[in-house]
């Protein structure tokens, strides 16, 4: 009696534990990225980025050169943006740009 229990046990086990073949499709999410490039000891405290004259946050300049990226990208949407840049209320740079899906722009600051 015990014996058929544990093999009974067992089956279920097995039953429970096949659920067949799932599929899943994941595409690459709709964002890009940016990042600033320039000398950071010239931008102390980081600078102002403004897309699309719409949204403005304060951004770290990364070191120029670097063999592994290690500083920090800001996500913004796919598409055409015009990117201002301003250190201490001055245009330092200021362009229109294009992003695709997952690609990350370098801006090169002066």
């Amino acid at each position: 009696m015990k014996n058929i229990i544990i093999i009974l046990t067992i089956g279920l086990f097995i039953i429970t534990g096949c659920t067949g073949v799932k599929t899943v499709t994941k595409g690459l999410e709709d964002q890009s990225y940016i990042e600033l490039i320039g000398n950071p000891s010239n931008y102390s405290g980081g600078v102002d980025v403004t897309i699309d004259e719409t949204t403005t946050f304060k951004a770290k300049v990364n070191k120029a050169g670097a063999k592994r990226p290690k500083g920090s990208v800001y996500a913004i949407s796919t598409g055409k943006h015009v990117v201002t840049v301003k250190y201490n209320n001055e245009t330092i740079f200021s362009k229109q740009i294009f992003v695709s899906t997952q690609e990350t722009k370098q801006i090169i600051l002066p």
